[in-house]
């Protein structure tokens, strides 16, 4: 993510939020929230686990059903192909569990890494939760990479169990495996291909009761890659205490609520889809609305409606298209919902937050963070005037700084 523009000089104002907003911000007042912030108090609203330590997949399903909301949606995945099918806290719980059982009935060990590649399925979510389950290391893959990519990041990673479709295998994958010789196992979500196994015959028929070992918090959970557009990409580990800043980030820079209805529009190959398309909301205890298909305006605007998304979290890239297309699709929506809209992955230009105010009635709120982070660093929260093309100020328990190089000099 690069560091935020100059702020444009076409819009000087600031954009007042109202006075009474409903349900009231979690965070109201940021200098007395920051004052009052520990990250150890934080802590206390994850269970940690029975066997010891801490482990993502149980915070962000297990613990939920502890507290009688195994029956909420957890997962609302629209198909592109208008299919939709919902998992509840429960559903997801007793999915994930016969994926955990599954890798370790292929002898996969905790710390080895499961690399998962494919488009916005249920599968993915599944797949990316029952590895962290096991203990393993989990690399989401954008399955728009060609060969060349997926070769060089399963190599840096040293995957050993790939998750994909038939298609992308077939395309992508299946000429690599010589370049891959520590990649034992190929499970695939759909028809098998010589080499690779059903996910019907491997996961589905496993069992859905498993109990996650005791986790060292600090012990790797997740593998991203940065772009690799200025050279060769570089691997950011994430650990599993970084559930933390999921649970507190979610809650202070994205305020959600108990009862939300949450659209993060990121790929889960991109550390945005997998922070924020999973595990923050999760960990909140909302329900997660996935859309496979990719950018339609049309379309987006008919799952905000129909759907009810309260708090949407997008792109400015894709904030420019939409103001590209005016505000003529939005005619007739009916999106009263829709109370908080958020913006990340490069600066998102004072234009873009204005226009919000213009066509959804609110304004979309910039925040700053870093695939080495992991989770959101700087935000415009939602109590908080916005100065269009700022990037806000720091979560609590965050201290920002501007560092000054000096050149030469002792």
């Amino acid at each position: 993510m690069s560091p935020p523009a100059a702020p444009s000089r076409a819009i000087d104002r600031i954009v007042k939020q109202p006075a009474a907003l409903k349900p009231p911000p979690h965070l109201l007042d940021h200098a007395a929230t920051c004052a009052a912030f520990s990250w150890d108090d934080a802590a206390k609203d994850l269970d940690g686990l029975p066997a010891g330590g801490l482990n993502i997949a149980h915070e962000a399903v297990d613990r939920h059903l502890a507290k009688g909301r195994g029956g909420r949606t957890a997962i609302r995945w629209l198909g592109k192909a208008g299919e939709r099918r919902e998992l509840t806290y429960a559903d997801l719980a007793a999915a994930t569990n016969r994926f955990a059982n599954a890798l370790a009935a292929l002898g996969v060990q905790p710390g080895e890494r499961v690399f998962v590649l494919m488009g916005r399925l249920p599968e993915l979510y599944v797949a990316v939760l029952g590895a962290l389950k096991a203990r393993c290391a989990v690399s989401p893959l954008f399955s728009a990479f060609g060969p060349e990519p997926i070769a060089t990041r399963c190599e840096m990673g040293d995957a050993r169990v790939l998750v994909t479709t038939p298609e992308l295998y077939k395309r992508k994958v299946q000429g690599l495996r010589e370049r891959l010789p520590g990649l034992r196992h190929v499970i695939v979500v759909g028809d098998a291909e010589p080499g690779t196994m059903r996910w019907a015959d491997v996961v589905d028929t496993a069992s859905a009761d498993f109990t996650i070992g005791a986790t060292d918090p600090e012990s790797m959970s997740l593998l991203h890659f940065t772009s690799g557009t200025t050279g060769r990409p570089k691997g950011a580990i994430h650990v599993h205490a970084a559930v933390l800043a999921h649970l507190v980030t979610g809650r202070y820079a994205l305020d959600l609520h108990d009862d939300d209805v949450f659209w993060c529009t990121a790929d889960p190959g991109w550390v945005t889809g997998t922070s924020y398309g999973i595990i923050a909301p999760l960990v909140n205890g909302v329900t997660n609305v996935v859309v496979e298909a990719e950018f339609d305006a049309p379309t987006w605007y008919g799952v905000l409606e129909q759907e009810r998304v309260t708090v949407w979290y997008t792109a400015p890239t894709a904030i420019r298209m939409m103001m590209k297309l005016g505000t003529e699709a939005l005619a007739g929506r009916d999106l009263s919902a829709l109370r908080f809209m958020a913006s990340v992955g490069e600066p998102l230009n004072p234009e873009g937050v204005v226009w919000g105010l213009e066509a959804f009635g609110r304004p979309f709120h910039d925040n700053w963070w870093q695939t080495e982070t992991g989770g959101i660093m700087i935000a415009n929260y939602a109590a908080m005037d916005i100065k269009p093309g700022s990037m806000g100020k720091p979560l609590p328990g965050i201290t920002a700084a501007i560092v000054k190089r000096v050149e030469g000099g002792g």
